[in-house]
């Protein structure tokens, strides 16, 4: 009866608010239509809560269309209670939040008890000591050239031994394959050799249901932010109920994969000396078998889900955009031929990899548009001014848009909808000679990987294996997507906590 009486409550109150949202948004228009409208339109009582609720299906292009038409690309989010939030894609304001005022902008006890289920206290779910100790932990191992050399190497391999494979067979029977899965399995049984030192198989078709566990866990977890009042989803835990249900069967098999791993490596450990970056951490006698669950979650969130959402979308962008696969082949050509490989020779070394100047431009375009993590949100601790005048109360969320920032001109100019890697290049000379260089930005207008003292340890390992996964497969396959791609009509995606395309991407493939 108390489940009935809750779906009875939450379907009386979703009608009210659609009735009530209607009636406003109606009555608004029927007003003059010459007064501009900036930021999130704030109702009697229930503040931006009607809009949210017409639009959270389409949460990142709403709010994107919405800051847009800001002054400042900036827009208060105002809620009943406490919940009042501030949504940014102003550089200035990025580069305050996660830079100048860095202290006054943690993670925050609401964002940790969001997501603290799945991802317990791992590096991307913690705060203040907990933080730096994971932080300083991980950056001994990242900044060290053996780990570089073992990535390159474990990513190669991985590459010409499971998934080109896969993809040769395609090819020859002329099948459609779902390229996102396939990353995702790839990057998957990468992290997992790179960080863990284990191989789970999963391009191999093992851990199948590790995979559809994890998916399952990043979705419904971040599904606790859409809920139209903050408290609704520790009530549907309380009874076990609907998407906490489920969320709760896929993080005990999530939980299970990392503990299985942790037992693993220890039992390792013993019998020989072998580092890798889950042995820096159990190497420390205060983490707890928990907390080292906790660091695993994270590493697979980081190594999987963002490096195979990143080339997913960046292959859709490149099906209707032969020009840029062009000049990707002709680059990749001139690489070859200064290197002298025999044609047998496939395997790109790290000096190699370093040259893609074209491709880097590519993929970091993909990013701009597409961003793995799409938005991030901290909380503020004490009253505090943007750099563009917006006030921030204590105890308000603070979410700057990674996502409407690759579209807000003021950022990117007039053509910022457009996928052209160009933007990323610039000419320098050397020796004489001019040559076309990739052309790093500003972290605080290209926040994709974060910026100030929490900025991703991982990019440089990141493009590393971006450009080695896309280089190989554009120069041994063609990649059509199908008729229908194109930038006008991007395919669904699923707001998880990266993007993710809703029902995978089809491919066919046909060798070169």
């Amino acid at each position: 009866m108390e489940i009935t009486f809750i779906q009875a409550l939450v379907l009386i109150l979703s009608i009210f608010l659609f009735i009530y949202s209607y009636f406003i948004f109606y009555s608004s228009n029927t007003k003059s239509k010459s007064t501009p409208q900036f930021g999130f339109k704030n109702y009697p009582i229930l503040g931006t809560i009607p809009e949210f609720f017409l639009n959270r299906h389409r949460f990142l292009d709403w709010s994107t269309d919405v800051l847009s038409r800001c002054p400042t690309n900036t827009a208060v989010f105002i809620r009943p209670g406490k919940f009042n939030g501030v949504l940014t894609a102003n550089p200035d304001n990025v580069e305050h939040i996660l830079k100048t005022n860095f202290e006054n902008y943690p993670k925050g006890t609401r964002f940790i008890s969001l997501l603290e289920d799945f991802l317990g206290h791992g590096i991307f779910n913690s705060d203040g000591e907990m933080w730096r100790t994971q932080r300083k932990t991980a950056s001994y191992e990242f900044n060290t050239r053996s780990l570089r050399n073992f990535v390159i190497e474990t990513a190669s391999v991985l590459l010409h031994k499971r998934l080109i494979p896969v993809l040769e067979k395609a090819a020859d029977l002329n099948q459609v394959v779902d390229l996102q899965d396939l990353l995702e399995r790839y990057s998957f049984d990468n992290i997992c050799k790179v960080a863990f030192n284990v191989d789970p198989g999963c391009l191999n078709g093992d851990e199948s249901e590790f995979m559809k566990a994890f998916e399952e866990a990043t979705t419904l977890s971040s599904g606790r932010f859409m809920y139209l009042f903050p408290g609704v989803y520790k009530i549907k835990k309380l009874l076990n109920y609907g998407s906490e249900w489920k969320l709760h069967k896929s993080i005990v098999k999530v939980h299970k994969f990392a503990d299985d791993i942790i037992k693993s490596r220890m039992k390792e450990m013993k019998e020989k000396q072998e580092e890798d970056l889950l042995s820096r951490f159990m190497d420390k006698p205060d983490f707890s078998p928990e907390l080292l669950r906790d660091i695993v979650i994270s590493f697979i969130l980081a190594g999987r889900d963002t490096t195979s959402a990143a080339l997913t979308w960046f292959f859709w962008l490149l099906s209707s955009h032969p020009e840029v696969e062009r000049k990707i082949l002709d680059e990749l050509k001139t690489i070859r031929h200064g290197s002298n490989k025999s044609d047998v020779e496939k395997l790109y070394t790290f000096d190699e990899l370093r040259q893609m100047h074209y491709l880097q431009a590519a993929i970091s375009e993909g990013l701009r548009l597409y961003p793995p993590v799409p938005v991030d949100t901290k909380a503020c601790l004490k009253d505090d001014v943007m750099p563009d005048g917006t006030f921030v109360g204590e105890g308000w969320f603070v979410t700057y848009h990674t996502y409407a920032m690759g579209r807000m001109e003021s950022v990117w100019g007039n053509d910022c909808r457009e996928f052209r890697p160009e933007r990323w290049l610039e000419l320098d000379e050397r020796d004489g000679t001019k040559i076309v260089m990739y052309k790093p930005e500003n972290p605080f207008k290209f926040p994709v990987f974060h910026g100030g003292p929490r900025i991703c340890l991982g990019k440089e390992m990141a493009y590393t294996q971006m450009k080695l996964v896309a280089a190989t497969i554009i120069e041994m396959f063609k990649v059509e997507v199908g008729p229908d791609a194109n930038e006008k009509n991007p395919p669904e995606h699923v707001l998880a906590l990266t993007i993710r395309m809703k029902n995978g991407l089809g491919v066919t493939v046909k060798k070169r």
